[in-house]
């Protein structure tokens, strides 16, 4: 049976015991394709981020991985889990590039020096 979720397409196993992955571990492994953290899954669900946690860990121990990229790759080389390229090159040719990119750059303060501590060592230090 196939299911999509947003750009990426995931193939189950309905039957309960049997090989592949349950359609819950499929959606939570195609929202983590697409660059969700287990927060940002958990609230496209409607669920906790420890279920999310759980679910996943069962999916990585069906695919033999410890980690999430491993997962992803795992999962597309056996063909459980497929991006849907058509989709991804339309949006391409039509410009819209920038619509791909999920959350905006981890760091975006500048770093802060260390002005501080150097303006103490000049003040009466022993060492300076």
């Amino acid at each position: 049976m196939q299911i999509t979720q947003g750009n990426w397409q995931a193939t189950i196993n309905p039957e309960r015991g049997s090989l592949g992955l349950t359609r819950t571990q499929a959606v939570d492994l195609m929202l983590l394709a697409a660059g969700n953290t287990y927060k940002e899954i958990a609230k496209a669900t409607g669920r906790s981020p420890e279920t999310v946690h759980g679910s996943l860990k069962k999916a990585y121990h069906k695919l033999s991985v410890y980690k999430a990229a491993g997962a992803v790759a795992e999962a597309m080389k056996r063909g459980w889990i497929a991006p849907l390229l058509v989709a991804l090159m339309i949006s391409c040719i039509n410009g819209d590039a920038d619509a791909l990119r999920h959350r905006p750059p981890a760091r975006t303060r500048q770093q802060v020096s260390a002005s501080r501590t150097v303006a103490r060592r000049d003040v009466g230090s022993v060492y300076a």
